[in-house]
């Protein structure tokens, strides 16, 4: 249940950073026997927002890629498997090649990242993998070229901006300090709000689980100052709105208007962190909430689960 739950992080949290730069399948079914790649990413050539600001997970955008994340230190038997999925892949994209007019050049053949909390040496040399310390310090692991394949190995990487989101899908105090620097970001990166959603829900599922190891309880105690961050921005912004708003149309009913909108904001960017994405029947919840005083909706936002919310507020 709870390795579930992280690796569903995992491929939302990469889905999450890796789409605006091109289209995700998750999970993409490949041919053979019953296999399923966690996250299949390809790149769009028109992708307008710079990919600066990713690091070194930049790196991966260039060609096709397979993500396979692992919560648990990978296996040699996992690393096999990874290597079956990409070499299955391959000839199905050659297949395809094949059948039309055009080839495909080699640089558009996919690579597949392997990323893993930890490796030790001896399963990194029986791989044939060799460490690229010239862009990374350390971290990185490439298998063989004609392999196409790279392991990453989580807590090796640097601790500096370049590794951040890397190092986010790491465990313990990696992860940790990891979610303390992209708290740390500037509101205005790009993906430091929805990263930070992404860890609420996180933290939401984990307390689903009646039984969390220690490792998982720790993470919920570290993630719920976040979600009280997100809160007060979320009412410093709506209240900033509200001001501005009331200012401009220099009415009472103008800063009515705004203080309205100020909750509405708050409590649907509550909502979102803990829950998604608001659907249609979330957002039905709005108005009657924004109508209770702030004192007693909170909490509620804070610890009641979506169908107790849904069956007080709806009308």
């Amino acid at each position: 249940m709870t390795r579930f739950i992280h690796d569903q992080f995992a491929k939302d949290y990469l889905e999450e950073l890796l789409t605006p730069y091109g289209s995700i399948q998750s999970p993409r079914r490949v041919a053979g026997e019953v296999r399923q790649i966690d996250l299949w990413f390809s790149p769009n050539p028109e992708a307008r927002l710079s990919a600066e600001p990713l690091g070194l997970l930049a790196r991966t955008l260039d060609c096709p890629a397979i993500f396979e994340p692992y919560r648990n230190p990978v296996s040699g038997r996992e690393i096999r498997d990874c290597l079956l999925k990409l070499l299955v892949i391959t000839a199905e994209l050659s297949r395809e090649v094949r059948r039309q007019p055009t080839s495909v050049a080699s640089s558009e053949e996919p690579r597949l990242w392997i990323l893993t909390p930890t490796a030790s040496d001896a399963l990194l040399e029986s791989f044939g993998a060799t460490l690229e310390v010239e862009h990374c310090g350390d971290g990185l692991y490439h298998l063989p070229v004609a392999l196409r394949t790279v392991i990453v190995v989580i807590h090796r990487l640097p601790r500096d901006l370049d590794t951040l989101w890397l190092r986010v899908l790491g465990r313990g105090r990696v992860q940790e300090q990891a979610i303390d620097e992209l708290a740390e970001l500037p509101p205005d990166n790009p993906f430091r709000r929805n990263a930070l959603i992404l860890l609420n829900r996180l933290k939401a599922d984990l307390e689903t689980n009646a039984n969390p190891n220690s490792e998982d309880r720790e993470l919920i105690m570290r993630l719920s100052p976040l979600f009280d961050q997100q809160l007060e921005a979320a009412q410093l912004s709506g209240l900033q709105q509200g001001r501005e708003q009331g200012r401009e149309q220099g009415r009472e009913e103008g800063r009515e208007e705004g203080q309205e909108q100020e909750r509405r904001e708050a409590i649907a960017s509550l909502l979102e962190a803990r829950f998604g994405p608001l659907d249609e029947e979330l957002r039905e919840l709005l108005n009657p909430m924004i109508r209770q005083p702030s004192r007693e909706v909170m909490p509620l936002l804070l610890h009641l689960s979506r169908e107790e919310l849904i069956e007080r507020f709806r009308g």
